[in-house]
């Protein structure tokens, strides 16, 4: 018979591409991976791996069982979930992801309620970028991913994931308090044309959002300096670099010397959205997540709760 933590650990090292990082991800050592996948050949009787130069790829076989095993596994997870249900425990060991002024702003906080509230409960929390998230939790790398979309910039996301609308999130451009439009109430994209702004990498959807509002003005947004981190984009400002479109949730203080403007036409807007595969549906500890973090996320939306 086929051990089910063993096809779970192939599969892992089928997406990660590497019995380290297969390790990494389930929380196993590396030879703790490697002993499951060996087992899991033996009760195949077929070679499930070959090794290539410093590496590993999976056989034909290999493959053929991680594709046929998806099923089943998706199968088995139901039915834990239903157990669960029926029970009505939150417990249990949940791996959840989200991006990072999520963490910052939403989930550092609703984790520690929950671990609080039920004991028996426990929580992996990892930082993602939503792209990222949406394939672990399509692929079964992780239980609950937090992602957000700015507008009309698609994020696809695979029919057999569920979504959840937790909370809506709006950027505001950030100016130092000297800057000649710090005391307006609004700006729009036509009145920032030619700012320099400090933006995100391209490939991340809050740049592909910036790029978006600059739609119709003729030009595209003049970018002076690139950073991941908000917190690296208000420092910027702060010394005078440059403008920033800084989301609320989970923006640091900005302090005496930077000011928050709102923005229209357009109002940039992002979803932010819990997921998990629908095989999980009647898991009450996922179910528990997803309503913390509504219930959170509802409450960061209130009149005046801006992060600023």
């Amino acid at each position: 018979m086929i051990d089910l933590a063993a096809l779970g650990a192939l599969r892992a090292v089928a997406t990660e591409g590497s019995v380290v990082g297969a390790a990494q991800v389930l929380g196993y050592t590396p030879s703790a991976v490697s002993q499951q996948v060996k087992r899991l050949e033996r009760q195949a009787g077929v070679a499930l791996l070959e090794r290539v130069g410093r590496g590993v790829i999976l056989t034909g076989a290999g493959q053929h069982l991680v594709e046929s095993g998806a099923r089943l596994l998706a199968d088995v997870e139901q039915v834990q979930a239903g157990l669960h249900r029926h029970t009505g425990t939150v417990a249990g060991h949940l791996r959840l992801v989200a991006f990072s002024t999520a963490v910052r702003g939403l989930v550092a906080e609703a984790v520690a309620g929950l671990l609080a509230d039920h004991p028996d409960l426990r929580i992996t929390l990892t930082e993602q970028e939503p792209w990222d998230t949406v394939e672990m939790v399509a692929t079964g790398r992780c239980d609950v991913g937090l992602v957000h979309s700015w507008g009309d910039v698609p994020l696809v996301v695979p029919d057999h994931v569920t979504r959840h609308s937790v909370a809506t999130d709006e950027g505001e451009v950030v100016l130092p308090r000297t800057h000649p439009l710090a005391g307006r109430a609004v700006l729009t994209p036509r009145e920032l044309a030619e700012e320099p702004w400090i933006a995100t990498p391209e490939g991340t959807i809050c740049r592909e959002w910036l790029h978006r509002m600059y739609v119709g003005t003729g030009r595209p947004p003049r970018i002076a300096h690139v950073s991941l981190e908000f917190d690296s984009h208000l420092a910027l400002v702060r010394h005078g670099l440059g403008i920033a479109l800084v989301p609320r949730m989970g923006r640091a203080p900005l302090g005496p010397e930077l000011v928050a403007v709102r923005v229209q036409d357009p109002v940039p807007v992002r979803d932010v959205v819990a997921m998990h595969r629908t095989s999980m549906a009647t898991s009450p500890a996922v179910a528990a997540v997803v309503e913390r973090l509504a219930q959170l996320g509802g409450r960061a939306q209130a009149p005046g709760v801006s992060g600023s």
